[in-house]
């Protein structure tokens, strides 16, 4: 029993531990700022602006 729970501590509270920890909380990251600009203004802001960038590289846009 002892061992199991020794070997679980090494494996998750080693270094090795604490870089998966980092990768969690920096996807944890990417997915509250992806949902963020996906429902507010700021995502519609985002995604005209992109838009329009892409319309003046390929000479679709309004000529802005």
């Amino acid at each position: 029993m002892f061992a199991m729970l020794n070997y679980l501590r090494v494996k998750y509270f080693g270094e090795k531990g604490q870089g998966i920890v980092e990768y969690a909380l920096i996807l944890a990251a990417i997915v509250v700022l992806a949902a963020a600009l996906s429902t507010g203004s700021l995502g519609t802001a985002v995604t005209n602006t992109f838009k329009s960038v892409a319309d003046k590289l390929t000479g679709t846009g309004t000529g802005n």
